[in-house]
């Protein structure tokens, strides 16, 4: 049996930064023991298997599979796979736009790809309005302790620790400076002692504000070394997420609201990432993440 794969780096518009992806066409055939195996051959933090649409008014259904195992949603494969599939389907030096949908196990997932003068750009709506998460909160300094940071350094304009959920779930912690973010690391077996309670959760979303860019609101460190991932230098499901967090930290208005993020900088991955939130009546109604990719590689798998 012979596949055809490609990898692209998401979440940039430049080479070798971003967050590799690799992507599996044709993969009906496959089961999910063979899923499991190809990705952690890839050994990249997500890859994706593409088969035919269960509807045929979608463009493909998809799983995403990380080392560990199986997940229903993540943002950059998402945004990846949407990317590859709307190109693949356009003369490489034509401008389109598009909408891909996909159908995930968290739920159908439209992306809006466009390409103009060879610059790939999507954006993808969450397919589950992030909420928080009902398991219990650590305290301060038992996140501290397995971090690596000091007492003082987490929490900063009433943004506090939370357990968030749209699909996957994530544990938010907010960092006071750059420099707290920048010497953050997990140490076990603090780490592993500090996520045994947390039900479903094996990764932490850091995040400050600022970035390097003018533009950009927040800097952010994901780590989920139990679930295969010691550090993620783009995590747009996390991201999603986040918006949950800002709508209670910055008691965000009726309206949209946009952000720009800076994620992998510190693991030499930089990673540029946008996201949007509507807000009606005071709750999320939609939220979106976008960002570029560039193609690498592409070839076979035999079987």
């Amino acid at each position: 049996m012979q596949l055809e794969f490609h990898t692209l780096d998401v979440f940039t518009t430049a080479k070798f930064s971003g967050n590799p992806l690799a992507v599996v066409l044709g993969a009906e055939r496959l089961s999910t023991e063979q899923m499991q195996t190809i990705t952690r051959e890839f050994n990249l933090s997500e890859t994706t298997f593409v088969m035919a649409p269960e509807n045929p008014a979608n463009t493909a259904k998809v799983r995403i599979f990380f080392p560990g195992g199986e997940m229903p949603f993540a943002g950059h494969p998402t945004l990846g796979t949407a990317i590859l599939l709307a190109s693949l389907r356009n003369k490489p030096e034509c401008n389109f736009e598009t909408e891909i949908r996909l159908e995930l196990k968290a739920g159908l997932t439209p992306v809006r790809v466009s390409r103009i003068a060879g610059r790939a750009h999507g954006m993808f709506t969450a397919p589950v309005i992030p909420f928080a998460a009902n398991v219990p909160l650590p305290a301060v300094a038992d996140v501290a302790q397995a971090l690596s940071l000091a007492l003082e350094d987490i929490g900063f304009d009433g943004h506090g620790l939370a357990s968030l959920e749209g699909g996957p779930r994530f544990f938010y912690v907010p960092v006071k400076s750059r420099a707290a973010l920048e010497k953050s690391q997990v140490r076990e077996p603090y780490w592993s002692a500090l996520l045994k309670p947390m039900a479903g959760v094996d990764a932490a979303y850091l995040y400050t504000r600022g970035g390097d860019g003018p533009q950009a609101a927040f800097r952010a460190r994901m780590y989920a070394p139990t679930g295969g991932i010691p550090e993620d230098p783009a995590t747009g499901s996390a991201t999603a997420l986040l918006a949950a967090q800002l709508l209670k930290a910055e008691r965000l208005a009726d309206g949209r609201h946009a952000w720009q993020l800076e994620q992998g900088y510190e693991m030499g991955r930089p990673s540029d990432l946008r996201l949007e939130a509507d807000v009606q009546g005071g709750k999320l109604a939609a939220v979106r993440v976008g960002g570029g990719a560039v193609h690498m590689m592409s070839g076979e798998i035999e079987l």
